[in-house]
């Protein structure tokens, strides 16, 4: 096939230009997201030293609480987006392009066997794996097997496997790695082999878009880069639109620059709006697709991790810390709010309610993950003794911990809590709990009572609870974002995925 015969329709070259922005911005915001616990492992326990990757890896603090947090890393912006620790605000930018890559991908599949266009990317003969073996010996003698703009053998079949398989295992990877998915369909991870071999097969997969993108436009470049440039362009070929062509091309990559460069600086500067935008336009695309699943979670005992990674330190109140000296003997905890019966309960009172026990898979917003045990009381028999009134729509849950001294962070300051809307409240597996692993629920794991929702992410269930409240809107506690986290990190309130 000639160059001139070689064409490629607009919505082709649309796509095209459009998977390299998506794409970009996917990378770079998933390195943030990698940036808050930047190990990746082949089990789902974590155990310590059993990870695969550890990317600079940190000393264990000796004689101090080693605790997740320790292993956030600070990338600079020219690597992650926007970079400096503010993964959070990564995970809005990475959150926010999925949905437009896949959308990309599909009109792109749509129209290439709707069009025909697919016989240049689909393999229609057995013949083309020894073509493509010859032509990888011909580059290897640095030597062009075909005129510019043809598709050899070799290029077809990376098309053909960059599509239809690098593709699909990312985006089958991203959701696995959704507690909400995990927790409502655990046999969909044993195909990957689990959670964390889920999260390392989505980085492999990073490891070989970048892979394929250079050795892409090396390609290009050998190829002839005005011909090639004017392909993806123009659509077509003309040696006097070559010069047009570099012009137009130059300014579709530098297009795509100042789009990094812009949504870099102005999340830096404005985590709130980018905050409000991830609340408007994406947060509800998840909630309609993960907000109604339930967890039916039931591991056996045997998968009891060895160790459970520990999130944040405990509180630094004196009143926490009088009654954790004494056993909590003196702990009470106060239901209140919209209801008809508030109530004054005892850790005694609550292990006398019906108890409830659930082996689950623990999942943490900064990646790392772990099996346990947990025992208590489930929110709904609390309910049924307290009987919310028919205006409560949240339920919040506030916490002995004050941030601003147990750990201390520039313009982020007040009392932990957070805030769980009445159906998920119900939910079957959302339990107030006061063991793990058959044993009191230790200090840093949220002594006395800490909340599970196995359905979201660790930062949504509150440790070392004070007290519940029923609420007409989690509007009107804090800050009106959902949450401490939400309030002060610029965390999305939607935390199943």
């Amino acid at each position: 096939m000639s160059v001139e015969h070689l064409t490629y329709p607009l919505w082709l070259r649309t796509a095209h230009w459009l998977n390299v922005l998506f794409l970009s911005l996917l990378a770079r915001s998933g390195l943030e997201i990698l940036s808050a616990h930047p190990k990746l492992y082949w089990n789902d326990d974590c155990r310590l030293g059993s990870e695969w990757l550890a990317i600079r890896p940190r000393p264990t603090p000796p004689g101090e609480l080693f605790t997740a947090d320790d292993q956030e890393q600070d990338w600079h912006s020219l690597v992650a987006l926007p970079g400096h620790r503010h993964w959070d605000l990564g995970r809005h930018w990475h959150f926010a392009a999925v949905p437009l890559w896949i959308l990309t991908g599909a009109a792109y599949l749509a129209l290439l066997f709707g069009t025909g266009e697919w016989r240049r990317l689909v393999p229609t003969s057995w013949d083309v794996l020894p073509g493509a073996w010859h032509t990888l010996v011909a580059y290897l003698h640095f030597r062009i097997p075909d005129p510019a703009g043809t598709h050899n053998p070799l290029q077809q079949l990376t098309y053909f496997a960059v599509v239809f398989g690098l593709a699909p295992l990312s985006i089958a990877t991203g959701a696995a790695m959704s507690p909400a998915v995990a927790a409502r369909f655990p046999g969909y991870l044993r195909l990957f082999g689990g959670r964390q071999a889920a999260r390392s097969l989505h980085f492999l997969s990073l490891l070989a878009f970048t892979a394929f993108s250079l050795v892409h436009v090396a390609m290009v470049a050998a190829h002839g880069l005005g011909r090639e440039l004017a392909l993806m362009v123009l659509g077509q070929v003309r040696e006097p639109d070559l010069a047009r062509a570099l012009a137009l091309g130059g300014a579709l990559i530098g297009g795509i620059v100042l789009v990094h460069v812009a949504a870099t600086r102005f999340t830096l500067r404005r985590p709130d709006l980018v905050q409000d935008a991830a609340e408007r336009f994406v947060d509800p695309v998840r909630r309609a697709l993960l907000g109604r699943l339930k967890s039916v979670q039931a591991y056996d005992p045997g998968r009891i991790s060895p160790y459970l990674w520990v999130n944040g330190r405990p509180p630094a109140e004196p009143d926490w810390l009088a009654l954790a000296e004494g056993g909590f003997q003196d702990y009470v905890l106060e239901v209140g709010g919209l209801v008809e019966r508030p109530l004054r309960l005892s850790l005694a009172d609550l292990r006398a309610l019906p108890a409830r026990t659930q082996v689950t898979l623990h999942v943490c917003i900064q990646g790392w993950s772990g099996f346990a045990a947990w025992t208590g009381v489930g929110l709904d028999t609390l309910m049924d003794l307290c009987r919310p009134l028919p205006g409560a729509r949240d339920v919040v849950f506030r916490a002995f911990d004050d941030k601003g001294r147990s750990e201390p962070r520039p313009k982020a300051s007040g009392f932990y809590y957070g805030t769980v809307p009445m159906e998920m409240a119900r939910h079957p597996q959302t339990l107030l709990a006061y063991d793990l692993n058959g044993a009191p629920l230790p200090r840093e794991h949220g002594a006395p009572l800490r909340l599970r929702l196995e359905t979201q992410y660790g930062f949504t269930m509150v440790k070392y609870i004070r007290a519940i409240e029923f609420v007409a809107s989690f509007r009107e506690v804090g800050k009106g974002r959902g949450g401490w986290p939400e309030d002060n990190l610029y965390r999305s309130r939607e935390a199943s995925l």
